[in-house]
């Protein structure tokens, strides 16, 4: 755990101090190192960090178990010692993290189809193998591994098929040249780009959970140990709409005319799916899940705007987002039954009562989940939504309606969980299988701790960021 923190924040130093000035296009003009590739590595490196910090906590769900209740005595039994014992068991997590991390940076800055397919691999993966491996849920876990993998290596398979139409009509994968294709207007070749792009599309759409390709999020992330459900939903967002935005924006930026309002339609159904499946949702980890799906719905809405503003309002959301959902999901490993983690939405009934601060905390992070003023929440659907109206036209503001109302639904289901926590009574267990908080470690309170802040910062004052995400919004050919 120490060595691969370590690693990753030598990393985000070096990015800091030699990659801001060297922004060049790269390796054959497969990699390009350019402002929307540093932004998004350097929140990737740094939502990687807060991640292995859960990680690395011994009741996590890496295979752990829960044995320190707040308030209690430090037991020293036979389950703290069970419990150290199967977080060296499960130290792969960390090497495959670091080599989904790997991943996730090339795929943010490829610059070429074929660097971009094999970094979706690359990240891919690694997560296949952590879903897997949740001891206490192991029939589930890997149910949840098992279809990840074989939806993934559909979605693999459009993305590949995508690449080789788009080579066909422009005999050439690297972005640049695609764009400048496209732009020289008719070829014998024109039927195929249409389809070429639809395909790659769908292939990186199944990566941010979007509908109609959401089926595998509810549950790998039900599925996955906690922690790492964290980290999925976090830097996974971040580089597949990394990827998209470099597709869409240098590639196929030309041609957006063709396919724009096909997307807009999937973004309206994601918002949709996710908002109104999350109300009927009776486990923590698949309400989450519906309610990422809903994120991704609203992320979308900025991207179709086709601005720089835009950019910079995508990257802002997806920072925005994935420390505050770190956050949350360290915060449901906490609370546990017994020797697992309180999985049904009614386990959480009177947590504000014996865990006040544990449930305050929760409640924040909720509350700009939904978008709620002064969290960083609001200020990212603003970022993404105010460019959709300026510049997306009518269906832009189509689709800000659509996002609203959408947020509406998931503050309904947000705020039921709140007045769920604080003003209901729990159910009468027994003293001895009574819903309780853990004591975290320091790893895991720091890793909170932050979350907590940049979702406060970044609601109170949100605009240092969002101008070094227009500072950083132009993308290299």
């Amino acid at each position: 755990m120490v060595l691969t923190s370590a690693t990753l924040l030598l990393a985000f130093v070096s990015l800091i101090l030699r990659s801001v000035d060297h922004q060049v296009v790269t390796v054959g003009g497969s990699i390009a190192i350019d402002g929307p590739a540093l932004f998004l590595q350097g929140a990737l490196l740094l939502m990687s960090f807060i991640a292995i910090l859960v990680m690395a906590e011994r009741f996590g769900g890496v295979g752990g178990d829960a044995f320190t209740p707040m308030g209690a005595s430090t037991p020293g039994s036979s389950q703290e010692v069970e419990a150290a014992r199967a977080g060296y068991a499960t130290s792969e997590v960390f090497p495959l993290t670091l080599l989904a991390v790997f991943g996730m940076m090339m795929f943010v800055a490829a610059s070429d189809l074929i660097t971009m397919f094999v970094a979706l691999e690359v990240l891919s993966l690694p997560l296949y193998v952590m879903t897997g491996i949740a001891r206490r849920r192991r029939l589930l876990s890997q149910e949840a591994s098992l279809k990840y993998f074989l939806l993934g290596a559909f979605s693999s398979a459009f993305f590949l098929f995508g690449a080789a139409l788009i080579y066909g009509f422009a005999g050439s994968v690297d972005l640049g040249v695609i764009a400048k294709v496209i732009a020289q207007g008719a070829t014998p070749q024109d039927g195929l780009l249409v389809p070429g792009a639809v395909l790659l599309l769908i292939g990186l759409l199944f990566k941010v959970g979007a509908a109609p390709f959401h089926m595998w999020t509810p549950d790998a992330y039900q599925g996955a140990p906690t922690p790492v459900t964290g980290f999925m939903a976090a830097c996974t967002k971040v580089a597949a709409f990394g990827a998209i935005l470099r597709l869409t924006y240098v590639g196929l930026e030309g041609s957006r005319w063709d396919w724009r309002l096909g997307v807009a339609a999937i973004a309206i159904l994601t918002m949709v799916v996710g908002a109104v499946l999350s109300v009927t949702q009776t486990d923590i980890k698949r309400l989450l899940a519906y309610s990422s799906i809903a994120h991704a719905g609203f992320i979308l809405v900025g991207v179709l705007a086709f601005s720089r503003e835009a950019v910079s309002g995508v990257m802002f959301y997806l920072v925005a987002y994935g420390f505050t959902t770190i956050a949350a999901f360290a915060i449901v490993a906490m609370v546990r039954q017994g020797a697992s983690e309180a999985a049904q939405i009614s386990q959480w009934a009177g947590l504000g009562r014996r865990h006040p601060v544990v449930a305050a905390v929760f409640g924040f992070l909720l509350l700009a989940f939904a978008g709620i003023p002064l969290t960083s929440g609001f200020a990212a659907k603003f970022a993404a939504f105010a460019p959709a109206i300026a510049t997306g036209g009518t269906a832009g503001v189509i689709m800000v309606i659509v996002g609203v109302l959408a947020s509406a639904v998931t503050a309904y289901v947000y705020v039921r969980l709140i007045v769920l926590m604080y003003f209901s009574a729990p159910a009468d267990t027994g003293e001895d299988d009574e819903v309780v908080a853990l004591m975290p470690s320091v790893s895991t309170t720091i890793a909170v701790t932050v979350g907590v802040l940049v979702t406060l910062v970044l609601g109170v004052w949100p605009t240092k960021v969002l101008e070094i995400a227009q500072s950083a919004s132009q993308f290299l050919l």
